[in-house]
């Protein structure tokens, strides 16, 4: 008999509906539709770890750690695997291979799962027991692993989900502490990382944080003085190495949910921004793990490829260190047609060979689902030690992801979201230049392999549903220097100071800053020096920028690692404006305007413009509120002696970043 286990956590029924795909390329038809895809090699984004991609394995799992497994995963690329599953993370008691209240499958202890995890060639995270566990426990388990047994398991979190306690309400996590609030999982992540420490100095520690605009993000708990993200990274953040996001976006339809990694810059951007402003100095050596994900429809099907190639490369090009799959096995809930093929509503990468009561089977155990083939067309595309560069496309139902590889040269991942229709993708390089041959691989819907062929660097037919990544190698070989360093900078409201590391390897002439303006890079300026001053920027503003090195024969060095940086309000004006989030539900919020200056004649009017385009004022108070595009304006007589307060109600369907810059009849205010 298969045993079943879900992860637990409160996940909405959705209904699939069935989708018929039309064959493309016959006879007579029409060409497909035409699309540009803009590579650039100058706009620098994040370097792939060696902990990229990953996936969960589970102590219910009796597949767990054998040959087979570790042998598919392994060829798929995945390099991490996180155990003992979710929210068995905090029943599971490792010296005893048990779960009070779970099920663990025989012959799934932590040895045998070490096993797998070295025979896949991968690393281990590991999720030390918070909820009915003890520091004493945790480190124990350390000093076994790494003391005794010299698996070298560098990472540990401390427990899963634990704002899912029942501190907010749902209550799916177990957490036997009597004082459930994020100040006490804080006190309780210091506790544990000193004990496991000890034990090994050298192990990195996780905490839970919310993801932003994910359930309970943005709430303030009953008698909790702020949200479980700024509780959390205040007591906890001196004493982690980085923290921990799951995301289980929302969407009824796979076209909703392919939709949803243009969220990811921001909620990573806002994750790093609560890090920045709450985990104390040097909190920029905090990273980010992504431990959990997975698609709301298509789990295994060609939507959950593409959400997975999407979803991995979004996040690693915005620096997070590792994005773990959910799940390896899960089991099927419901059987359905999508995008022409059978979908059980398995969370896991592999078959569990499950039938449900309807008499619909799963295939044999272990065969691979889609999504499986979508991590291994990562893999082939993003290597450890490959930086991504910016890459889009004309076409907003194509994705569009590029990295270039230390060897010089370059691959392109193509993403075809239209279920019906193929693309003629025509290709551009900046500060590229490919031979015209290339490597193709092909992932295509209903298909059980990838396929290889050879192919052109400046044009591509994408199939419908398809993942296609192109390899590409240099007209010629570079002979620049090396790429500068991480830039850092200090910023007004209109101006910013840009240093950097000096380039190693090949003297430099002069080093030139670049802007990334979608996936156009501008340049701010040159210097010879190491750090540049630049004006004229817009308040409130958010840049991303790469320094570049040029030597005396015009050879330029890849890019620096990318720098986002964002300008504010004025030190000092006549006016001063404060927005405060008074409560917030995970979609929407209260928010307050205090501002304060000296009385206008007649009405006043304070404008300001939402960060995103998914933030939109619903209704609001003491003022007349009017939002066009993402500009909001309230035209007010209340006093401004002594300052005057408005308020309103905004919806949000993505991370929700706060303005930071205002005006007041047209004068920029300071922050009040």
């Amino acid at each position: 008999m298969t045993v079943r286990r879900l992860r637990w956590a409160a996940w909405p029924v959705i209904a699939v509906l069935a989708a018929a795909v039309p064959a493309a390329g016959t006879a007579g038809a029409e060409p497909p539709p035409g699309a540009t895809v803009t590579v650039n090699a100058r706009a620098g984004l994040a370097t792939v770890p060696d902990t990229a991609l990953g996936v969960n394995h589970a102590v219910w799992d009796s597949q767990l750690g054998t040959d087979e497994v570790a042998d598919l995963l392994g060829g798929a690329g995945v390099r991490t695997m996180r155990y003992p599953g979710g929210s068995y993370g905090d029943i599971y008691h490792w010296k005893d291979n048990t779960a009070p209240g779970g099920y663990v499958a025989p012959g799934t202890d932590f040895d045998t799962f070490m096993g797998g995890v070295r025979r896949a060639g991968a690393q281990p995270i590991v999720i030390a027991n918070y909820g009915t566990g003890t520091p004493a426990e945790a480190a124990d388990w350390v000093r076994y692993a790494n003391v005794t047994k010299g698996y070298g398991v560098r990472y540990w979190e401390i427990g899963n989900e634990l704002y899912g306690n029942g501190h907010y309400g749902a209550n799916w996590e177990a957490d036997n502490h009597a004082d459930k609030s994020p100040a006490a999982y804080a006190a309780g992540v210091v506790a544990y990382a000193d004990a496991m420490k000890a034990a090994d100095p050298t192990v990195k520690i996780g905490a839970v944080l919310t993801t932003p605009a994910n359930w309970p993000d943005g709430i303030v708990g009953a008698g909790d003085t702020a949200t479980w993200n700024q509780t959390v990274l205040s007591i906890a953040g001196p004493h982690v190495d980085f923290v921990v996001l799951h995301w289980y976006p929302s969407g009824s339809t796979a076209t909703e949910a392919l939709t949803k990694t243009e969220q990811v810059d921001d909620m990573i951007y806002l994750a790093r921004d609560q890090i920045t402003r709450y985990a104390g100095p040097g909190s920029n050596r905090i990273g980010i793990a992504l431990t959990e994900t997975n698609t709301p429809v298509g789990m295994n099907t060609q939507p959950g490829a593409l959400f997975a190639a999407e979803a991995y490369s979004s996040f690693l090009a915005n620096g997070v260190f590792t994005v773990d799959w959910w799940d390896t096995h899960n089991g099927a809930t419901a059987l359905s047609t999508v995008a022409g093929y059978p979908d059980y509503g398995d969370f896991g990468l592999l078959s569990s060979a499950t039938c449900l009561g309807d008499g619909g089977c799963e295939p044999a155990l272990n065969t691979p689902f889609a999504p499986y083939y979508g991590l291994k067309m990562v893999s082939t595309f993003a290597r450890p030690g490959d930086q991504f560069v910016r890459a889009g496309a004309d076409d907003p139902l194509i994705g569009a992801h590029a990295v270039r590889r230390p060897n010089g040269d370059l691959a392109v991942l193509l993403v075809n979201k239209d279920p019906s229709a193929a693309r003629a993708v025509t290709l551009a390089y900046e500060g590229y230049t490919p031979v015209s041959a290339s490597q193709v691989f092909t992932f295509t819907n209903g298909a059980s392999a990838i396929t290889t062929a050879s192919g052109t660097a400046g044009s591509q037919t994408l199939p419908p549903y398809s993942l296609t990544t192109l390899v590409l190698h240099p007209a010629s070989a570079s002979a620049g220097p090396g790429a500068p360093g991480q830039p850092t900078a200090t910023t007004t409201d209109r101006t910013a100071t840009i240093s950097w590391p000096a380039s190693a390897g090949r003297p430099v002439a002069k080093y030139e800053v670049y802007r990334q303006a979608g996936v156009v890079s501008e340049q701010w300026g040159e210097t010879t020096g190491t750090s540049l001053g630049v004006g004229n920027l817009v308040p409130g503003s958010r840049y991303t920028v790469n320094v570049l090195a040029r030597d005396a024969a015009g050879n330029v060095s890849w890019a620096s690692p990318p720098l986002t940086l964002t300008t504010g309000a004025p030190a000092v004006s006549s006016c001063a404006v404060r927005m405060t989030d008074v409560e917030d539900w995970a979609s929407g919020f209260v928010g307050g305007i205090h501002v304060a200056g000296s009385d206008p004649a007649g009405d006043w009017t304070l404008t300001f413009t939402w960060p995103t385009a998914r933030q939109r004022v619903t209704s609001g108070w003491n003022g007349t509120w009017t939002q066009t595009g993402t500009t909001v304006t309230v035209t007010s007589s209340a006093p401004l002696a002594g300052g005057a307060d408005v308020g309103f109600v905004a919806d949000y369907g993505g991370p929700n970043i706060l303005p930071t810059a205002f005006s007041l009849n047209g004068k920029l205010c300071a922050a009040g």
